[in-house]
């Protein structure tokens, strides 16, 4: 009697369906993915505004400009000699969020004050020349900042914060 042997390598037909399913499946599911992930990355626009050159020259003494950079208003102070000192002689262990003036400015450019316009508490934007301390107000919560942009009054916790910048000249800095 002849019995027929059959010899099998282990994979069959079904094997080649599931494999074939799955790759599609993972194609798919990375397909679907993709576009979640990419959104969290930065738009162009911000992309384009990652630094930004200001050229400090027409601004006078005593003047306050208002330029943006990553899509946040940055006020540029060009402070009189009487802001500054005003600035100097604060008393840091009564101030809430306590930093010096030195440690606002750039060495040897006190007169150039740069900080984000954006109120600590609730991110309102500032009024310039405003409040007691003739730095900046912010209306809508009573927050008042000082000349050197430190928190004097009113509910927010922290100075107005102070971006990556640096002096490419006398007259232009870089931000970002």
């Amino acid at each position: 009697m002849a019995t027929s042997k059959t010899v099998t390598t282990g994979h069959t037909r079904r094997d080649f369906l599931y494999i074939a399913t799955a790759s599609v499946g993972a194609v798919g599911a990375a397909a679907a993915v993709w576009p979640l992930i990419n959104q969290l990355n930065p738009d162009a626009s911000v992309l384009a505004l990652s630094s930004t050159e200001v050229d400090l020259s027409p601004i006078a003494e005593g003047q306050i400009i208002t330029v943006k950079w990553q899509g946040k208003p940055v006020f540029i102070s060009h402070r009189t000699k009487k802001e500054i000192k005003e600035a100097q002689d604060v008393n840091v262990a009564d101030l809430r969020d306590p930093q010096t003036d030195a440690q606002r400015v750039k060495k040897g450019k006190d007169q150039w004050l740069v900080v984000i316009g954006i109120c600590t508490h609730l991110g309102c934007v500032p009024i310039g020349h405003e409040g007691e301390y003739d730095g900046w107000f912010c209306p809508c919560h009573g927050s008042v900042y000082d000349t050197s942009g430190r928190i004097r009054k009113g509910p927010a916790p922290l100075n107005l914060a102070i971006p990556p910048y640096e002096f490419t000249s006398d007259t232009a800095i870089k931000i970002g």
